[in-house]
């Protein structure tokens, strides 16, 4: 069958259940062709189209009747549109010709192939009908408001009509429904139809005689659900009592996280057992996530994994650790070999990664990749949604789960979802040359708050959001004292906290990841960590050290840093035998080969680097290709004069708050120098900040950090460690929980009409 319904009164409207019942109905039945019949220009339709929660129609009907497109590729229907554009005389013809008339308001809004506006009914004169007829145009006047020019001929019923033909579908197979006079022509094509609760008297009038049609009380979807059990278009037993719970099942989980790894490490022992052990080298996250489940919380933690060699089935649910979590399970979800190369290794990191980091040119976009990537946050959906309970919290976390919410919504409406975004969200022209940008942040306009680690973060998705849908701008917050405001590029004076898009409020929040700062202590106090701080003071005596800890990725900013060093001992003789940079660099998995360039040119420079300077008993860069146990690492922090972190753009930047941590503990002196390009820097009073894509820049800032005064040095670091220390990483996943809590209400997805 074909359901063809106007929008606003009519699909957009009536109370949550219906709504979820009949888009859940025509989601779930591919027999169901669906069509939107509006009186909005097609550029006003994309934004419903972008809404998740709604079903995607397979064709749109807009502008009245004179533009009709493909629903899912936005192409207009041939020879349809053709037949259509060749009777409209043009909208300058008609303008000019309606120019001078008294009483018509233009209409500002997007219209192709009729000119509309606004006007009271005393101003629909015979002089009106007159040029109507005279430029070849039919006058459709509707709710004592809507004046619409049209070509001649053209209306929503004539091109639905025209459409269903041409689809080959039986003419008793097509329900219509509408709520106003401008969706007459649809119920006088002979089409079944139902006029919802509070349609236009005038539509109701006109359509008393026709014994096709419905007239519902019920609003909205509610009236479209009684036609299609009053015409038995659909078995009965679909159509649940209103009121019905027509969501997933739910499962036991109060709390359910969902994150890319799992809360423990698998390890294959040497008879081909599954170790599960907590990690070696927890990055903070994972042990405060655990954190929120340590009291016996009801909890479950979404992760993938691949089934083992020799394993005999594989395991949905583990046990996490009885002992500290005994109400928390881990439900994983089962990805093979090729997903995990697509969906992680792949198409994350060569499509969103470059985009994300508004490296744009290096993406590599491929639609094949794009469904192995729904397929696999359709999984995590599915999984998440068996595991909560009525009403939970789902927090997911990162890009590679941006489709998840989507899914979510739909199968379990009930649940509170919250979204943490660890990667850095660019602005609206960097992050809309992704090919599923609707999509992706339709998704996100699904849950009910979403966090960024800092202003500039979430006020870019918010602009980005703006370009999707209509958004209102519910709540905004001064950024300062926490955090800077023109004192670096990604600062921000003021941030929007609360918008409602679609009529759903979503919470926005900026949460910088913290420290565990603990841990580092613990470090510090060990004794083998001691020596090696002896022994590292002992072979860099009479250096200054700077130091520099990063991935392999061109966006940290690795080679311009080295080429900055250079040009600092080109310039600077004085440093030469005296300052020595020792780089770290962690290289990337074998087989991401898009960085093999890349630690080509890094390993030129710090050969030429060190050719051109290097003196016996003295080797300007010490080049670290390889991971750094964390604990060695923190002896590097303790005896580096100045940490140089240069990032071209970053999300946040912990190694920044490692160097921190390290040097406030044991009271240092040691000066930041910060890429005013990374998260951080919006948060870190008291770094010194450089341009990464300044090489002047970057070898100044340097250079005034191998000088500052001891006593700055010391007065900015207290100010850097009070932050840190403050803000760790127990405080950071507290107050987005309680965040969470606070931002929304009740978790519905409702559409406001137009």
């Amino acid at each position: 069958m074909l359901i063809a319904t106007d929008l606003d009164g009519t699909f957009l409207a009536g109370d949550t259940d219906a709504r979820q019942q009949l888009y859940q109905l025509i989601s779930n039945d591919p027999d169901i062709t669906l069509v939107f019949v509006t009186g909005r220009g097609l550029e006003a339709v994309l934004p419903i189209l972008s809404d998740a929660a709604i079903p995607v129609p397979h064709y749109v009907i807009a502008d009245v009747g004179a533009t009709v497109v493909d629903g899912r590729t936005r192409q207009a229907v041939q020879p349809l549109q053709a037949d259509i554009d060749a009777l409209w005389p043009g909208e300058r013809a008609v303008s000019e010709a309606l120019q001078g008339i008294p009483g018509l308001q233009r209409q500002e809004v997007p219209q192709q192939r009729r000119c509309s506006y606004f006007c009271d009914s005393d101003a629909v004169t015979d002089e009106l009908y007159r040029i109507a007829k005279e430029q070849n145009c039919d006058l459709l006047y509707s709710a004592d408001r809507y004046l619409d020019f049209l070509p001649r001929g053209v209306n929503k019923g004539s091109t639905l009509r025209r459409l269903v033909h041409d689809l080959g579908i039986d003419m008793n197979q097509v329900l219509v429904a509408g709520d106003t006079l401008n969706d007459l022509s649809m119920f006088e094509q002979g089409f079944r139809g139902v006029c919802v609760g509070e349609s236009e008297a005038a539509l109701l009038a006109a359509t008393a005689d026709r014994t096709r049609v419905l007239h519902s009380r019920r609003v909205g979807c509610a009236g479209i659900l009684e036609a299609l059990d009053f015409f038995r278009f659909v078995d009965r037993a679909l159509l649940l009592p209103p009121g019905s719970d027509t969501t997933a099942p739910c499962g036991k989980s109060e709390l359910v996280i969902v994150y890319h790894r799992l809360p423990y490490e698998e390890v294959i022992d040497d008879d081909g057992t599954i170790l599960r052990q907590p990690h070696r080298s927890p990055n903070g996250i994972i042990p405060t996530l655990l954190s929120f489940f340590a009291d016996g919380r009801q909890g479950s933690w979404i992760a993938w994994s691949s089934a083992h060699a020799g394993e005999a089935r594989f395991e949905t649910h583990t046990t996490v650790d009885r002992a500290q979590y005994p109400g928390l399970r881990c439900a994983r979800v089962e990805l093979s070999t090729q997903d995990v190369d697509i969906f992680y290794k792949r198409f994350s990191k060569e499509a969103f990664w470059p985009t994300l980091h508004t490296f744009w040119e290096r993406a590599q976009f491929r639609e094949d990749d794009w469904q192995v990537f729904l397929k696999v946050n359709r999984l995590f959906a599915e999984r998440t949604a068996a595991e909560a309970a009525h009403g939970a919290t789902v927090w997911l976390h990162d890009y590679n789960l941006w489709m998840v919410p989507a899914a979510l919504r739909e199968l379990r409406p009930d649940l509170k979802i919250a979204f943490f975004h660890h990667t850095y969200f660019p602005s609206a022209d960097v992050f809309n040359v992704m090919p599923w940008r609707r999509d992706i942040v339709g998704s996100l306009l699904q849950c009910d708050y979403i966090g960024f680690h800092i202003p500039r973060q979430a006020e870019n998705f918010v602009d980005v959001a703006r370009g999707v849908a209509p958004l209102r701008v519910l709540e905004t917050k001064n950024c300062a004292p926490r955090f800077l405001t023109y004192g670096c590029a990604v600062g921000l004076d003021e941030m929007t906290t609360a918008i409602e898009v679609h009529g759903r409020r979503i919470g926005v929040g900026a949460h910088p990841v913290g420290l565990d700062v603990g841990r580092i202590g613990r470090i510090l106090a060990d004794t083998q960590s001691a020596r090696l701080m002896d022994r590292l003071r002992r072979e860099m005596s009479g250096q200054r050290v700077i130091l520099s800890v990063e991935r392999l990725d061109y966006t940290k900013g690795t080679l311009e840093k080295l080429l900055a060093f250079e040009q600092l001992l080109e310039q600077n003789e004085e440093l030469r035998q005296k300052v020595t940079l020792i780089a770290v660099c962690v290289p990337a998995a074998s087989e991401m080969t898009i960085y093999d360039t890349l630690q080509t040119q890094i390993e030129q420079a710090v050969g030429r680097i060190n050719g051109r300077f290097s003196r016996v008993g003295w080797t300007p860069v010490q080049f670290f290709f390889r991971p750094i146990p964390f604990a060695e690492l923190v002896a590097y922090y303790a005896i580096a004069d100045v940490m140089w972190i240069t990032p071209l753009r970053d999300g946040l930047n912990l190694v920044s708050k490692e160097y921190v941590a390290t040097q406030g503990l044991m009271q240092g002196g040691g000066v930041l120098v910060l890429s005013e390009f990374a998260g951080a820097a919006a948060e870190l009073h008291g770094a010194v900040l450089t341009n990464p894509h300044d090489r002047n820049d970057l070898r100044d800032k340097c250079l005034y950090a191998l000088n500052i005064h001891r006593a700055e040095a010391e007065s900015r670091l207290r100010e850097l460690f009070a932050i840190v220390q403050h803000n760790d990483i127990v405080r950071w996943g507290a107050e987005f929980l309680a965040a969470v809590e606070m931002a929304s209400e009740p978790s519905v997805p409702t559409v406001m009409a137009a």
